[in-house]
Formats: structure tokens, sequence, C-alpha cells
């Protein structure tokens, strides 16, 4: 973790991973990560509506793309995350968008200026934050009074392919333990009743959930797809001996050849676009 990123304590285990392997991992493999939501792009931009007058922040912004699609269409726009490598990528391709900045912060306590944002947006990047009251509480104090907040988010496991199909795979049979359903991570957001009640004590008003469903893409074939998702979620072969391994690994070769459509290893997903106005 960099030595000048300050970080809430509480937030402490996500800053090692995003600005450590895991970030530096999407980092390297921007292309890939932004081609699987990529189904998404154009219903996330319609809902966030950006004007030419519009200031944006954007939340967990990764390697840049949203920040770089909200610049050519406002007035500034401004991309925070914990990820140093995340951001040095996100700087590199935004360098003919000079209206597009990037700082490496937790936004969960960074001081950004008070009401200096007419739309906060976040695709798949809000879902991590250990106190997330105090997190859209800080990020809506950036927002002007009547600001607008968007956010793609997952829907539950259930809705999502992808998550069941690996984590299947690469249990080998074993029965994987579920994080808490209020745990920082991917479906931290998934239950619209938990969404509500956060915006609302965060003082949001005005929360719609919208529902979209789009087929990711893990890779041209199933060769690059594996290689892919093993440098993801190789973690899940930790504890398994070397036939464990060995089967898990098959399991997932035979789930991505599955889905291979000859256009792209594809899998159903669910999301929740999110709609709230800070008050």
């Amino acid at each position: 973790m960099s030595s000048t990123l300050q970080v809430h304590s509480s937030n402490a285990a996500q800053a090692r991973a995003w600005d450590g392997n895991e970030g530096a991992y999407w980092a390297e493999h921007a292309d890939q990560f932004d081609l699987a939501v990529r189904g998404y792009r154009p219903a996330f931009l319609a809902a966030a509506d950006i004007t030419a007058e519009d200031r944006v922040l954007d939340i967990g912004c990764g390697t840049g793309e949203t920040t770089r699609d909200a610049a050519r269409l406002a007035r500034r726009a401004l991309g925070v995350d914990l990820s140093a490598a995340m951001l040095r990528v996100a700087r590199q391709r935004a360098a003919d968008l000079p209206n597009a900045e990037f700082v490496q912060a937790d936004a969960q306590l960074h001081p950004f200026p008070t009401g200096a944002f007419d739309l906060a947006i976040s695709r798949t990047g809000s879902m991590f934050f250990a106190d997330p009251v105090a997190a859209f509480t800080n990020i809506g104090r950036a927002l002007r009074p009547g600001g607008r907040l968007v956010q793609l988010v997952w829907q539950p496991p259930a809705g999502n392919e992808w998550f069941l199909s690996f984590a299947q795979a690469l249990s080998a049979g074993r029965t994987m333990p579920a994080p808490p359903p209020d745990a920082p991570g991917p479906f931290a957001l998934a239950d619209p009743d938990r969404v509500r009640a956060i915006l609302g004590a965060a003082g949001f008003t005005d929360v719609q959930l919208e529902p979209h469903s789009e087929a990711m893409h893990f890779g041209e074939n199933a060769d690059s797809a594996e290689r892919f998702v093993l440098g993801l979620l190789g973690w899940m072969l930790d504890g398994l001996d070397d036939e464990g391994r060995r089967r898990a690994v098959d399991n997932l070769r035979a789930n991505l050849t599955a889905h291979d459509t000859g256009h792209g290893v594809h899998y159903a997903s669910a999301t929740w676009i999110i709609r709230a106005i800070r008050s």
C-alpha cells in the first residue's frame, strides 16, 4: 500500500488488496475487465444522463473507462480509487482529456470539497466500503444539494451465472463459506432494502433500483478465459492438494468451454442501476 494513501482503519484490508496484487492484476488486464461489463455501458451512461455543465465524481474508477466516458460529456470528471497501479493506467489513457483528473484516495474519508460535484457515479466500484453509511455520507457531502448518485452494482449471486459457475468449479466439491451479507465485496449492495437503508441514512432520497441483465465476456476463447479467471480467482484453489487443484482447473476449463460461443466466452449476469438524490 502506498505510504501516502490515507485510509480509514476499517478499509485497511481493502486498501492492501486494491493497492497491492489485486489492483495490479486489474491494471494489467484493464481491457478484459472493461470488456467483461461492456454490455452495461449504454444503460449506465443513459442513467447518468451527463450534461456539458456537470462536474462528475467517479468512485472506484479503476483504470478510468467510466471517468473518460464522463469527461467526454461533462465540464469536469474526477476519478478516485485505492489502486495506484490502476490509476497509472487511467492517467495514461486519459492523456487527451484535460478535464479528466484522478486521485488515489479512500472515498470513505477523503476531504472532497463540499458541494463541488453535480453527479457521483460508480460502475461496480462502490460495494467495498467497510462502513458504507460513512462512505456515502462523505460522497453526499461532495455533491451539491439536489446532486445525483448513479451506481451499477451486482444483484444477488443467484442472478449471476458467472459467479456461481466459477465458484462451483473452483470449489472442487468443497463447501465454501459464504461471506456475511454486509461484508465488503461484490454483493454488498445486492439487497434493495439494505441499499435503501444505507443511502437513506447517508442523506439520500428518492432511491430507485432498476434491474438490468447482460452477458459478460470473459475472453475470446476458453484458453484466454481460463488464464484470466485463474489470475483473478486462483486464490480459491488455496488449501487443495495437487489432485484437487487439477480437478478444480479441469472443472473450470469444462465450464468455460461450454460457454464458448465462438464469439467469446459469455455468462449471464444481473445488476441494479441505483439512482438517488442528495437531499
